[in-house]
């Protein structure tokens, strides 16, 4: 079996739990191509800015499903903190 390759985002690499998760679905998998770089560095941000392992969990979760879903960034937040200097 040869290892699928993920795209990456920029600043953030792929962490291994969602590259699980990705690997495991082909839908998600192939919305996860169909994002753009800067959107993918946003679901990523969103996972590994929480504390708790289990919230980490739940949002891995729901990357799986609501890229399933047809959603391109996460819902209702404020964004990835490393883009605040370059918004202001």
């Amino acid at each position: 079996m040869t290892k699928k390759e993920i795209s990456t985002a920029i600043p953030h690499k792929v962490p291994a739990d969602l590259r699980k998760v990705l690997t495991s679905s082909s839908a998600a998998r192939a919305a996860w191509e169909d994002i753009t770089p800067l959107a993918r560095n946003e679901w990523i941000c969103w996972i590994i800015s929480v504390k708790k392992p289990e919230t980490r969990k739940l949002h891995i979760e729901r990357v799986r499903t609501e890229l399933i879903e047809g959603m391109r960034r996460p819902c209702c937040w404020v964004g990835c903190p490393h883009r605040r200097s370059v918004a202001r």
